[in-house]
């Protein structure tokens, strides 16, 4: 059976339109998919990067140090001098290294404490092995009670503020249950 010239423009007219929608739709929106999951991505650095975390809460602060050994990779530094919970240090490592907005707003300076954001707030600073310093303050809850405000600062000093006003992002609550613990929870069980 032989095909007409008519057929085969057709034949070849569709499989390069396919192609175009599949070359220009499909691995468009995979790579815009892409950079708007790493657009909400708080943190740019990976676990392994990290050396130093410390916990500065209203009434204690507490430091964790990588040590480098296999057995006992995390020490706490502060307020004693004990090897570090691994499930807690690693709970806490990966909210860091994998943590998400799902979205940022903009709030005037004076309206700091009504998002928790203030003296009293809880903050973690992350050392970077590179000695770049990262912080993230936690505040109050939403409305909904499922998301916590948070402002985040970089090395790269990423976050927006002007003199009136500054970023704040919606971290899940899971952040609060990361550092909201016992000292017992802390410190490695024998």
């Amino acid at each position: 059976m032989k095909l007409k010239g008519s057929t085969w423009f057709l034949l070849l007219l569709a499989s390069s339109l396919g192609g175009w929608v599949y070359f220009y739709e499909i691995k468009a929106t995979e790579k815009i998919s892409q950079i708007e999951a790493k657009q909400q991505q708080i943190f740019q650095f990976t676990e392994s990067e990290i050396q130093k975390i410390t916990i500065a809460k209203s009434d204690h602060t507490l430091e964790f140090v990588r040590m480098g050994d296999k057995n006992q990779p995390w020490q706490m530094k502060q307020p004693e001098d004990v090897p570090a919970s691994d499930a807690t240090i690693s709970f806490l490592l990966d909210l860091i290294a994998n943590g998400k907005s799902d979205r940022s707003l903009t709030i005037p300076l004076a309206d700091l404490s009504k998002y928790g954001l203030d003296k009293s707030a809880t903050k973690i600073t992350i050392e970077l092995k590179n000695k770049k310093i990262h912080e993230i303050i936690l505040g109050n809850a939403n409305l909904n009670d499922r998301s916590v405000y948070a402002q985040v600062t970089s090395a790269n000093n990423t976050k927006t503020t002007t003199a009136q006003e500054t970023s704040v992002m919606l971290v899940p609550k899971n952040w609060h249950y990361a550092v909201d613990r016992d000292l017992s929870e802390w410190k490695q069980t024998p």
